[in-house]
């Protein structure tokens, strides 16, 4: 009897504990947590819209700088490492180096996907905060099922925590002409960017170690996807970060290293604003227009810095612009201690290189702290100068305005129409000052002609009058048989304007550098030449690229050598390129062995005479002696390439100062898929240096170790 009245009270005991569970369970389920918003901006390709998100490092900037800001304040958050400005009241985003579209800025926190979507796009704001708020009171009530209206009367249907829908409308006509709205397939809603798939990258590095300025090359396009150089030089710089953390780890971990930023620089489009295009819209033919299209606006580019006219505006362009970078960069960095470099694709490496070789290294210049504190000082001793300008231009009512600006003697003189354009000064006292600049220009470049052309003329006449006699003082054709001219020789006749700054290390990718000197009549280059204001400069190019030309053969022409192979950034060498020449070691081997077999057989056969034979040992013993007097010792199965690398190795080759005695041409290792046809991939040869690996741990390895900072493993 006891026991079954036992049973009614552990039955009852069981149901009170499920249910308490059951309250436990509910009250956790219950419990609301505010959903973390992410950070959006907006990329309109082709009219279509594309909604990325910011890195996490910028996205939770700006939500510290939402809750921070009041109603009506305007604040602008530098993003992307400085390179983008947010506006938080406009819910905008400006680029700050060049010129591009305003993208729109979205706090997300809901997001939806239909069926044909490929990626999830956020809600308004505004909906967004009604959304969460009906979830909200769903998930504290315990209340599902709940419907709302979008602003375009679509519904939007909360199942459960995991199951939410978005029911887009669809108009359908019968057969009477009337029209009804039926729901359509609905769309997937996600809450958070946790539950969306979608990869957000953690940030870069706030601290800058150097600066590198990229110059592009012919064409608005830089890539085989018809991308612009800015699209070019972010990849650029992406692949730039991910090398640093597989390389550069150790660095990291000491915080001895931040990161190096690449500036694209954009020359074309100032070109073909200047009339030109509708010159040649006038006579060019109407056939085959999409061809000739083409041609007129990237192959032309290359006859245009062939003309003096088109030249001068192309290099202005070039040098005013990384000048107007470089202060800008300054100026949203004041701290900024590190180096300048600057590397050129394809015709932007021959316009760097004519300007790095036009550019003065005065005797101040030959300290580059005494050249910064030469720049800062000079700063405040100039603004008494600009004032000066003004007054003696009666335009001393606009002192102020340049003060503001912090503008000195030599940045006035940068000065372009836009710029004072953007600082307010009106049409007629513009009008003025733009006068006097080009004044002041014409009497610089004036003088510093006049003092090249005498310190060249007595120079060649000394070397005309030591080396060809006193009949060729006077023969015009002299400097072109001296055996180094001077590599300016052959130039187009432009103004080459000068740079604010030292370039440590000048890159060339793609460079057809080498042809453009042959053809204008430089056929070697001095071994003791260096760029005036730049030590090091390296040739890199990929193996099949059609517009790339070495440079070391011309300083060392009797000596045939290959370019550096740039080692692999995992390590060694390709796999394929290993195989071949491990099947080129094993055929020479055999060539080897099979030949030392027949010649042994052949002297066996003929049993020469003792006199013979004395006479083979005495050679034998000569050609042994000279082995051992050489630098390396040959192997009698060791084929003579492997001989011949194994020399070159032990005597290393004299390039002469253009890198400051170390190698210039650097070679990419081919990919296998390339190898097979060289042709089909020659375009692509010289279009594949944004997103190379190699290249990029290259320039980072050397601009790095000039700051004493080396790789964490050598690559081989």
């Amino acid at each position: 009897m006891s026991a079954v009245e036992q049973q009614p009270a552990d039955a009852s005991l069981s149901s009170n504990s499920s249910s308490s569970f059951e309250v436990v369970e509910a009250d956790a389920a219950n419990k609301y947590e505010a959903v973390v918003p992410h950070w959006f901006y907006c990329k309109v390709t082709d009219s279509r819209e594309r909604w990325i998100p910011f890195s996490t490092q910028d996205s939770e900037k700006l939500e510290a700088a939402q809750k921070m800001r009041k109603d009506d304040e305007e604040l602008v958050v530098p993003i992307s490492g400085g390179r983008y400005d947010v506006h938080l009241k406009q819910r905008q985003c400006y680029a700050v180096y060049w010129e591009e579209e305003v993208s729109e800025v979205r706090r997300c926190t809901w997001f939806y996907k239909g069926e044909k979507d490929n990626k999830y796009v956020p809600y308004s704001e505004s909906f967004s905060e009604e959304l969460e708020e009906a979830y909200m009171i769903a998930v504290t009530l315990d209340e599902w099922k709940k419907k709302l209206e979008s602003p375009n009367r679509e519904i939007i249907i909360l199942h459960n925590p995991k199951l939410m829908v978005h029911y887009h409308p669809v108009t359908v006509s019968d057969d009477w002409g009337s029209s009804s709205a039926e729901q359509g397939r609905p769309r997937t809603v996600k809450r958070g960017v946790e539950n969306i798939s979608v990869d957000i990258h953690s940030g870069e590095p706030e601290q800058i170690d150097h600066l590198v300025f990229v110059v592009h090359g012919i064409g608005p396009a830089c890539d085989i996807r018809f991308r612009s150089i800015i699209q070019c030089v972010n990849d650029f710089r992406a692949v730039s970060l991910s090398m640093l953390q597989a390389h550069f780890r150790k660095a990291q971990e000491q915080q001895q290293i931040g990161r190096v930023e690449f500036l694209p620089v954009n020359w074309h489009s100032r070109l073909h604003s200047t009339g030109v295009d509708v010159d040649l819209e006038r006579i060019t033919l109407p056939s085959i227009n999409r061809l000739r299209h083409f041609i007129n606006d990237t192959i032309l580019d290359v006859f245009f810095y062939n003309s003096a006219t088109y030249c001068q505006t192309i290099v202005d362009t070039v040098a005013s612009e990384m000048n107007r970078l470089y202060l800008l960069f300054l100026q949203r960095n004041p701290d900024y201690k590190g180096g300048v470099s600057i590397a050129g694709h394809s015709l932007g490496s021959l316009i760097l290189f004519d300007l790095l070789t036009n550019q003065k290294a005065s005797s101040e210049d030959e300290d580059g702290k005494e050249k910064s504190s030469q720049m800062g000082a000079s700063r405040g001793a100039d603004a008494s100068g600009v004032k000066e300008i003004l007054e003696k231009l009666e335009l001393s009512e606009y002192s102020t305005v340049f003060e503001k600006e912090k503008m000195d003697r030599q940045a006035l003189l940068l000065c372009t129409e836009q710029n004072l354009k953007d600082m307010g000064i009106p049409l007629g006292p513009r009008m003025k000052i733009l006068h006097y600049i080009s004044s002041e220009r014409e009497t610089q470049d004036t003088n510093h002609w006049a003092q090249t052309v005498a310190g060249n003329s007595e120079e060649h006449r000394t070397e005309s009058e030591s080396s060809a006699g006193p009949g060729s003082a006077g023969n015009p054709s002299s400097r072109r048989n001296c055996p180094y001219p001077d590599v300016s020789f052959g130039q187009v006749s432009a103004n080459y304007p000068q740079l604010i700054y030292k370039p440590a290390i000048f890159f060339a990718f793609g460079s057809p550098i080498g042809m453009f000197l042959t053809v204008r009549g430089v056929k070697r280059i001095d071994p003791s030449y260096s760029l005036p204001t730049c030590k090091g400069f390296f040739n890199i190019f990929h193996p099949f690229d059609p517009v790339a030309y070495r440079i070391e053969p011309m300083i060392v022409p009797d000596v045939e050598f290959e370019p550096m192979l740039l080692p692999h950034h995992k390590g060694r060498k390709r796999m394929h390129l290993e195989l071949k020449e491990g099947l080129t070691r094993m055929s020479m081997d055999l060539k080897n062995n099979l030949l030392g077999s027949l010649r042994v057989a052949w002297q066996s056969f003929t049993r020469a005479p003792l006199p013979a034979v004395e006479a083979a040992s005495t050679e034998s013993e000569a050609e042994s002696q000279n082995c051992s007097d050489g630098q390396t010792e040959v192997k009698p199965n060791e084929p003579p390439a492997a001989a011949a690398a194994a020399k070159e190795e032990a005597s290393p080759i004299n390039v002469g100062m253009l890198n400051g005695g170390h190698r210039i041409d650097y070679v990419l290792q081919e990919k296998p898929i390339e190898s097979f046809n060289e042709y089909l991939f020659a375009l692509q040869g010289h279009l594949c240096y944004w997103e190379s690996e190699d290249t990029v741990l290259l320039v980072l390895k050397e601009i790095y170790q000039t700051q004493g900072i080396m790789l964490d493993q050598p690559l081989q």
